[in-house]
């Protein structure tokens, strides 16, 4: 089986879109990760739902998590109000890590590799005439493995 044969339609932003927009998108079709393309229709970024919340998180309280006790709930900024005037690009956290890519005929196996040593829950995948490269759809970690619990 190859990534083409498992490759399915995922909702993708652009990098100029509304962050506002693209967290709706996100929560709305309880996304594993935001697929994000460049305005040619390339992957930009995939960016797992864990660190998209990085914008609502300070620094001091990443580098030590009990520092998070401190704060009250309604001391903590809203996701509405972190996103306000953002595009997605803004939104993303940094540095930006390239996307995980597979073209039409790379293998299952070759897919589940790359998610595993990338950390991702979603793999693009592309196709290419030489000249222009499109997103044809994506493998998420579930469509993988109910590909692999169906395997006999």
């Amino acid at each position: 089986m190859r990534a083409g044969d498992l490759a399915e339609p995922y909702p993708a932003v652009c990098t100029d879109d509304d962050a506002m927009d693209a967290a709706r998108l996100f929560v709305e079709r309880r996304l594993p990760a935001l697929l994000v393309l460049d305005r040619d229709g390339r992957p930009y970024a995939i960016v797992p739902g864990s660190q998209l919340l990085k914008v609502m998180v300070p620094d001091f309280v990443l580098r030590d998590t009990s520092l998070a006790r401190t704060f009250v709930e309604g001391d903590v900024q809203t996701l509405s109000e972190a996103l306000a005037g953002l595009s997605v690009a803004q939104w993303l956290p940094g540095p930006r890590v390239l996307p995980t890519v597979v073209g039409l005929s790379a293998d299952v196996l070759e897919v589940a590799a790359l998610m595993v040593t990338t950390r991702t829950p979603l793999v693009a995948v592309v196709e290419s005439d030489g000249e222009r490269t499109r997103t044809t759809g994506a493998i998420s970690a579930a469509r993988l493995m109910e590909h692999f619990l169906d395997q006999p």
